[in-house]
Parts: C-alpha cells; sequence; structure tokens
C-alpha cells in the first residue's frame, strides 16, 4: 500500500525549520539550500514544495497568521465581556514561547518587507496581516460597547487605533524587555486601558 504523505504538514515542516533559521542567523540566511539543511531535507525535496525562496518566505509568513487566528478561532466567549476581550487579545502578544517565535519571525519580516523595493514579495502581506489586527481590536470593542461595557459617546474608530497601537507597543515591549514587560505586567496594563473606556 502507498505510503499517504501530508503535503501540508511537509509544507508546514519546512517553514519551521525556516523559522529558526531566521531566528538564529536572520532572513538574508533563509535560503532554500540553509532551510532544507535546518529541516533534515535536501533542496530538491524543499523545491519540490517551494520552487523559489520567495514562495517559501511567503508561506512562512502565512503560516505566522494562521497560527495566530487559530488560536483566536479557538477561545470560547465565556465570562464577562472584558475578561473575553482580554483573552482574545493576549494571543496576539508574545507572551509564551510559540508566541514570541511568531513575534520575532513578523519583525523579521517587517524589516525585509521595508527594505523591498516595488510592489509585491512580503510586502503586500503586511496591510492584510495588520488589517486583521486592527479588525479584532474593532469587533472587541464593538462587543464591549454592546454589552455595555464602554461609556456613551466615544469614537470606536479612534479606540480602536489606541487599542492596536498599545498591542504593538507591548508586543515590542514584551520581546525585548520580558523581565519587564512581564505576562502579569501586560495583563494588568490591558485591563487598566480597557478600564479607562468602561462605562
Amino acid at each position: 500500500m502507498p505510503k499517504i504523505v501530508d503535503h501540508d504538514a511537509r509544507r508546514e515542516e519546512i517553514a519551521r525549520a525556516l523559522w529558526r533559521v531566521v531566528r538564529r542567523d536572520g532572513i538574508r540566511a533563509a535560503s532554500v539550500r540553509t532551510v532544507a539543511t535546518e529541516a533534515g531535507w535536501s533542496a530538491g525535496a524543499v523545491r519540490y514544495y517551494f520552487p523559489d525562496q520567495d514562495g517559501l518566505l511567503n508561506f512562512a509568513m502565512d503560516l505566522v497568521s494562521r497560527r495566530v487566528r487559530e488560536r483566536i478561532s479557538a477561545l470560547q466567549p465565556t465570562g464577562r465581556a472584558t475578561e473575553i476581550a482580554l483573552r482574545y487579545l493576549e494571543e496576539v502578544i508574545p507572551l509564551d514561547s510559540d508566541r514570541q517565535a511568531e513575534f520575532d519571525i513578523w519583525l523579521s519580516f517587517v524589516a525585509q518587507a521595508q527594505a523591498e523595493s516595488g510592489a509585491g514579495g512580503l510586502r503586500e502581506h503586511l496591510g492584510p496581516i495588520q488589517d486583521g489586527l486592527r479588525g479584532l481590536c474593532h469587533s472587541l470593542l464593538v462587543t464591549l460597547a454592546d454589552n455595555g461595557g464602554l461609556r456613551t459617546g466615544l469614537d470606536l474608530e479612534l479606540e480602536t487605533e489606541r487599542l492596536h497601537a498599545l498591542i504593538d507597543g507591548l508586543s515590542l515591549h514584551t520581546s525585548m524587555q520580558p523581565s519587564v514587560t512581564t505576562p502579569a505586567r501586560v495583563r494588568e496594563i490591558l485591563t487598566d486601558h480597557l478600564n479607562t473606556l468602561r462605562a
């Protein structure tokens, strides 16, 4: 009986090898050859799934956003509205080793995308990912407002931008100084921010 190959799992295995190379040696070191060596594969086997470096980098960046979306989708929206909002927001901040790996890759890819000239490549992924995070912030604020958790008269578009900026800032601080911006401190800051918006 022929062996059944899970091609999606193979692609993800290769992408995770790319993550390790990028975190250790930087994104410029992430060639098909170096990623193949990291994964324990031949370069030809990697090229079967990703014929060029651009395809490999794009898939690895997509994997970051897909993992975040899957975690958020798996959350159960039970409890008080503010507690639910906090659980969702914590999923996009690097509060554990897995989320730290994702954030490291995200930062590396953002830097590379900004250095690219012209359209296409990694740069075209930045807008949708940022739009997704902004959409999450907006959705959570709308839910809080619908449940009477926000005071009337707030500009939800402005508050969405403020929350989005806070998430970006906390993610960077957590990544740079995890002993200072601890998970407990992040939760405290987020809770305090949401409390300032309460009715």
